[in-house]
């Protein structure tokens, strides 16, 4: 079976951990510049190729302040997001702001950034319009419908909550030309973690047309299209990466069948992964705290699903590796645990590791998405650390671990002392 490999020895990590207590995340600079680089080159046929960055994915400043040099913008779904994106000295139309079921707030503060906005509702154009005016570029997301499969993580597109029917999208598109915005653009997004990639040329063509079908129809003319993200990685071993050179092909081909061909040229492609970016390059990084044997063994951690839910969300696979232990036989099978109070709080179900014993260091791979940032506090439990690993071998706190005191500090204590109960 092919090998996960770490990007620190033991000794590294050792020092590591000695500096700063476990559970942290640990993020590799050198890698997540590596891939962006050929990410964006992979692109680089289409002029005007921006990638926006998922902020979801991993909303810290200092990975957005690196993906930002490298070129990248801010795709922003909240208004934390965009006060986050802002913060880091990204505004304008550096930032995607696409967002669901939206509050005016978010609205306001998009607008007043200058932020590229992607409606998802038809009944957002006269919502923005009555809070904040529509802006003079607008973006719609289209939901295909039945058109196109999704996937378990975000679900059937007809099933979804996400997007633009392909009328409304007409309608849309005509009512905010009618109002006086003559800049466009399209988005789409139904799959999320895909590894095929023709299911994303596919998702291209359909935009193309889409694209092609409307501006004759309506006589407007789009500046970009938004090919969304979703873009998986190989959280297996045996998985292989998404071939993103004949992806690229694939779109490239169609661009000029379609768009070219159609007199459409030039229109800017747009993308907004996240995991694809930084989910190989970031580690969750623990220590064995128990063995239980009961029914089965248990190796419990001082992680749990609070730093990373997606195993026990979507039942997904992360790897894990036993720094020190690579080349010991992995003969003795255990369910990897946290310490909440959910019997689904589980990195691993029946996975085949070498024997494990307390203060053992644990790496669980592909966390660099989706990771800390889906973390909670039930149990009141604290969201740890976040650390940078610099190209030139230091290692840097990027956030600090949470404390009881933060915890805490939404709650009135002095208050509760002069509470009276209801009898």
């Amino acid at each position: 079976m092919p090998e996960k490999k770490l990007p620190f020895t033991k000794k590294k990590l050792d020092a590591i951990m000695a500096e700063f207590p476990t559970p942290f995340h640990l993020y590799d600079e050198k890698a997540i510049r590596e891939n962006a680089r050929a990410f964006r080159k992979a692109f680089s046929w289409n002029q005007g190729f921006r990638e926006f960055f998922a902020v979801k994915a991993a909303p810290n400043p200092y990975l957005m302040k690196i993906l930002q040099a490298e070129g990248f913008g801010a795709d922003c779904s909240s208004l934390a997001e965009l006060m986050l994106a802002r913060k880091t000295g990204i505004t304008g139309e550096d930032i995607m702001f696409s967002s669901n079921d939206t509050p005016a707030e978010d609205f306001l503060l998009a607008k007043k950034l200058r932020a590229i906005i992607n409606l998802d509702d038809i009944n957002h154009i006269p919502f923005l319009e009555k809070i904040a005016g529509l802006p003079e570029l607008i973006c719609f997301r289209y939901n295909p419908g039945p058109l196109k499969k999704g996937n378990v993580i975000i679900g059937h597109p007809e099933e979804a909550k996400y997007g633009f029917t392909r009328e409304q999208l007409f309608e849309g598109y005509r009512i905010c030309r009618d109002k006086g915005v003559r800049r466009f653009g399209i988005h789409t997004m139904v799959a999320s973690n895909e590894l095929d990639a023709q299911y994303f040329v596919e998702t291209a063509e359909i935009l193309f047309d889409l694209v092609v079908q409307i501006s004759h129809a309506l006589n407007i003319r789009f500046e970009f299209i938004n090919i969304g993200g979703g873009i998986g990685i190989p959280y297996r071993p045996e998985q292989e990466r998404i071939d993103l050179a004949a992806m690229n092909r694939g779109i490239q081909e169609l661009y000029g069948k379609i768009i070219v061909a159609n007199g459409m040229a030039p229109i800017k492609l747009f993308a907004e992964c996240g995991r694809y970016i930084t989910g190989p390059y970031g580690y969750l990084v623990a220590r064995v705290l128990h063995i239980k044997d009961t029914y089965k063994k248990f190796a419990g951690l001082d992680a749990c699903m609070a730093n990373l839910m997606r195993p026990a969300l979507y039942g997904a696979y992360h790897h894990i590796t036993i720094p020190g232990k690579e080349k010991t036989p992995h003969d003795v099978m255990y369910d990897v645990t946290g310490s909440l109070c959910e019997n689904n709080d589980k990195f691993a179900i029946d996975r085949m590791l070498p024997a494990l014993a307390p203060g053992d260091p644990v790496v669980i791979h592909d966390a660099g998405a989706h990771g800390f940032s889906m973390g909670f506090n039930y149990n009141g439990k604290l969201r740890s650390a976040e650390l940078l690993l610099r190209e030139d071998g230091s290692v840097v706190q990027i956030r600090r671990a949470e404390t009881v005191d933060d915890y805490f500090a939404t709650l009135d204590f002095k208050g509760l002392k002069k509470f009276e109960v209801q009898g």
